[in-house]
């Protein structure tokens, strides 16, 4: 099954962060494509700007955001959105993303990927402001799935049904983040393996892979380390429903090692796709992630700007 859109698939990618940037400089390396974040480069006419340009020229790119605040009740940031077109106008991206989430409110940034309540009401109010975005952009937008800490007593759908929903109503890509269902079904007690299965295939456009650091009563999506086996085992299924039609992309955020490590796992997606084998020696050690949500996260052994909500909120 392949995309809607007719996006190409760009192979396998790694996020564009500064650490390597005279590595890639000195090298033009073999990678795929890089995905850049927008906010990055949207403000900058210095050294960081000079260098994405010069990499958009010889690469492929996706910009991808944090600042969109899709799911915010805020009037939408056009200051942001011209931006987010003038550079797209150099960079010449295969598409715009962001997050359903919303950052921020009163013009406040939190710089923080909150979640929202799952209603039909905030469906409403999403697509509303998604079909204005992408009117103003003329280019593809793509919509991730959060990681989440908390969830809403008022919510009244799945998050899969969610963005099918709002997939369909906007004619929005998806950009399937593995390592986020993951994550969120750890915190939350749901079937990752059901949410993978659930979501409109034909909507992908995109996948992420990254690392989290797992605590006793939470699970942190800090894209500090490798993918572990539980993901893995996610993005096999979702491949496997997508065919061959979905970019994938790794993210490393944190604690980030040379740029000749972050190539090798993301090449390792390449590898684990071509050689089934490994998939199937790998997942045969993997336990059932606890089908029930971990303990209040205000007992939790590491900060979080979350940690002192309980589970589930009004």
């Amino acid at each position: 099954m392949s995309n809607i859109f007719d996006l190409p698939n760009l192979g396998f990618g790694m996020g564009l962060r500064s650490p390597h940037y005279q590595h890639i400089l000195d090298h033009w390396p073999p990678v795929d494509w890089f995905e850049v974040i927008s906010e990055n480069y949207i403000d900058s006419q210095g050294l960081p700007r000079h260098i994405v340009e010069q990499i958009a020229e010889r690469y492929p790119v996706v910009m991808h955001g944090v600042s969109l605040s899709i799911g915010s009740t805020d009037p939408l940031n056009f200051d942001y959105l011209r931006k987010l077109r003038d550079l797209a106008a150099v960079l010449e991206p295969k598409w715009i993303s962001d997050h359903v989430c919303w950052t921020g409110v009163a013009s406040f940034n939190s710089h923080d990927l909150l979640p929202i309540p799952l209603t039909a009401e905030a469906l409403a109010h999403v697509c509303s402001r998604i079909k204005v975005v992408q009117d103003f952009l003329e280019r593809p937008l793509i919509l991730e799935n959060p990681s989440s800490y908390v969830t809403f007593t008022d919510s009244s759908m799945e998050e899969w049904e969610f963005l099918n929903r709002m997939a369909e109503e906007t004619n929005c890509g998806l950009l399937l983040d593995v390592n986020n269902v993951y994550v969120s079904s750890v915190n939350h007690g749901f079937d990752a393996v059901e949410y993978v299965k659930s979501i409109a295939a034909n909507r992908i456009v995109q996948f992420h892979l990254a690392g989290h650091t797992e605590l006793e009563t939470h699970c942190i999506d800090t894209h500090d380390g490798q993918v572990v086996p539980e993901v893995w085992r996610l993005y096999r299924i979702a491949q496997q429903r997508c065919s061959d039609s979905v970019s994938t992309l790794l993210e490393w955020d944190a604690k980030i090692p040379s740029f000749d490590e972050v190539h090798t796992e993301a090449l390792k997606a390449k590898q684990l796709l071509d050689q089934p084998e490994m998939f199937d020696a790998m997942c045969s050690e993997i336990e059932p992630v606890n089908s029930a949500p971990r303990d209040d996260a205000s007992n939790a052994g590491a900060a979080h700007p979350l940690h002192c909500i309980s589970p589930s909120v009004k």
